[in-house]
């Protein structure tokens, strides 16, 4: 039987929804335009995986206000661990859809760095955030996810950096899921200006187990010329959470966008990350891994669009996937014409740990140009027998040297994560589920 996909919300309670949160006429009519356009449209079509039965359209509620925390002090434990308590500045966290702490230095004020939540932006700052928000990374009318986020965006931060300012300090977010009854509808929008940098880091974090719920993230990140971003991030929703995940990124000429994921969800998961090279000498690079654990579904499509000359592309994903979980990554270099002198490069590998895991890695070049250098590499298997007989004759138990073979196996990634904090997380959540 399909999932039914009638919306639980109509034009009535996102109109509502907009009113109270004194929201802009643009972002308001895009909301209503945009619901009639889900009603409409399909879901979409992953590769070789079928998401015709997955719920992300059936929720409990819409919006709720959760608690706020008077001080850092009073966080779970384990959002404490993510955090410096003592030092961290400019971070937000976000309880459900409720803000729940923001600061920012009065160093990045005073320059005209904006971070705030995406509410608050779109009412205080509605001309930048129209500017760019689902406007040249992700489209509303692609399909009736990307639709049904633009209507019911009911969190996530704004993070704004003008021209010539270079932040040495990275800037954290982090999403607290611990309310079932809650959709979880996240926008984030970096914008860096000309000769601009940034790093930002985000978690996802279920303190607590959630059945029957969903998230539906969409984050667009816009460099401009001689721009640098830095982005970072640790999904860590519960298994009861069926999440639609949509990072996208556009590159200015000798711009650089970097991403380091740690898709780490215990549900069923569709992800597609997609950064354009628009400029000439713009740059690239993905580093992702994955870890995929119980009855879990997930699919990947990470892709990296050369449309400048001399443009540069990296795509580095490895996986783990254990008990009967199953996993499709689709990696794609494509180069279009007059990208001329382009680089388009990818490496996935996928390491399974049981007989029932599954992982399908999918390496594609699509290349519209002769002037370019382009190579791919692939492989799905299990941990290396020569690898665990080394470990083992050095008095290794072979528990312990398959941990360590894992470790290594996902370091490229987890050793990219700029704050400690996080990496620490990161590296908690393998422990925990490949264990």
């Amino acid at each position: 039987m399909t999932t039914q996909t009638k919306l639980p919300v109509d034009q009535q309670a996102v109109q509502a929804f907009s009113e109270k949160n004194g929201e802009p006429g643009w972002l308001s009519s895009l909301r209503l335009d945009a619901l009639a356009k889900a009603e409409e449209l399909s879901l979409p079509k992953p590769d070789k995986t079928k998401i015709d039965k997955w719920n992300f359209t059936q929720f409990a509620k819409h919006a709720e206000a959760s608690e706020v925390y008077a001080s850092l002090e009073d966080l779970p434990a384990s959002v404490k661990s993510l955090i410096d308590v003592e030092k961290q500045e400019n971070l937000y966290i976000q309880r459900n859809n409720t803000p729940a702490h923001l600061k920012i230095s009065e160093d990045l004020k005073s320059k005209g760095v904006i971070f705030t939540d995406i509410l608050t932006a779109a009412k205080e700052h509605p001309e930048l955030v129209e500017k760019y928000f689902m406007k040249d990374a992700v489209n509303v009318n692609e399909h009736k996810l990307t639709a049904l986020h633009a209507a019911l965006v009911n969190g996530g931060a704004f993070l704004y950096v003008p021209k010539n300012v270079e932040l040495t300090e990275p800037i954290q977010a982090v999403y607290i899921h611990d309310n079932a009854d809650v959709a979880l509808f996240n926008h984030v929008l970096v914008v860096a200006e000309a000769n601009s940098a940034v790093t930002y880091v985000e978690s996802y974090l279920a303190t607590e187990e959630v059945q029957n719920s969903i998230a539906n993230i969409v984050s667009e990140v816009i460099a401009g010329d001689n721009a640098r971003v830095v982005y970072g991030a640790v999904d860590n929703l519960a298994s009861g959470t069926t999440t639609y995940v949509n990072r996208r990124g556009i590159a200015g000429r000798d711009a650089k966008i970097e991403w380091a994921l740690g898709m780490m969800n215990d549900g069923d998961t569709i992800s597609e990350n997609i950064t354009h090279l628009i400029g000439d000498n713009s740059f690239g690079d993905t580093k992702m891994v994955v870890v995929g654990r119980g009855n879990q579904k997930q699919n990947f499509t990470t892709n990296i669009r050369h449309w400048g000359k001399n443009s540069e592309g990296y795509i580095l994903k490895h996986g783990v996937m254990k008990d009967a979980a199953s996993s499709i990554f689709n990696g794609i270099g494509k180069i279009e014409h007059g990208a001329t002198k382009a680089n388009a490069e990818q490496e996935s590998r996928v390491l399974m740990l049981s007989e029932k895991a599954r992982g399908d890695a999918n390496p594609i070049l699509l290349i519209d140009e002769d002037d370019v250098t382009a190579g791919h590499a692939a492989s799905v298997g299990r941990v290396d027998p020569m690898q665990l007989y080394y470990l083992m004759s050095r008095g290794i138990s072979q528990t312990e040297a398959e941990r360590l073979i894992i470790h290594g196996f996902l370091a490229p990634v987890v050793t990219n994560l700029p704050i400690e904090g996080v990496k620490r997380q990161l590296t908690e959540v393998i422990e925990r589920k490949v264990n």
